[in-house]
């Protein structure tokens, strides 16, 4: 798949319960490798995938990305070959009002942070939020997974509001 990601991205509210609304969970591991753009593999579950992702624009809100499901043993192989520091977490999926939320709950040394994206189909398009929806963080390079990995949220966890933390 490739084409232009554009996407969303706020904190979940520690105190609601989002996962009863969740339709499926999958457990991911991404490593990243050194490159002017964001270079990933990933690994969801039993499945593996190389992604390319381009700069950011208007705000961190779209970028192209370029995205191929590669086999588990070729992703576990280039896992050898990423810079240190894997992002570890697990993946929710809630369905609202007609859009899809990917919540991920983070471990490691990124444990305390959940997240929500919502992918649309234009910069403009207008969503409906769920209740346990709370800051939007989208452009804040801190909340990019990719940077998440040399900068975890434990070193700078103490600078968001306690019911992010």
């Amino acid at each position: 798949m490739s084409g232009l990601e554009i996407e969303r991205k706020f904190l979940v509210h520690k105190q609601t319960d989002w996962k009863h609304h969740a339709s499926s969970c999958s457990h991911i591991q991404q490593g990243y490798f050194a490159a002017i753009n964001t270079v990933r593999v990933r690994i969801r579950d039993d499945k593996g995938y190389l992604t390319i992702k381009g700069p950011s624009r208007n705000g961190g809100m779209t970028r192209y990305e370029f995205e191929k499901e590669i086999s588990l043993q070729e992703a576990e192989q280039l896992m050898q070959l990423c810079e240190p520091g894997v992002v570890d977490k697990h993946r929710y999926i809630v369905e609202h009002a007609g859009h899809t939320f990917e919540i991920d709950e983070f471990h490691g040394d990124n444990a305390g942070l959940v997240m929500a994206e919502v992918e649309l189909g234009s910069e403009n398009e207008q969503f409906d939020k769920p209740d346990f929806i709370g800051q939007e963080v989208t452009g804040d390079r801190r909340f990019y997974n990719s940077h998440m990995r040399g900068n975890p949220f434990k070193l700078w966890r103490d600078t968001l509001p306690e019911e992010y933390r």
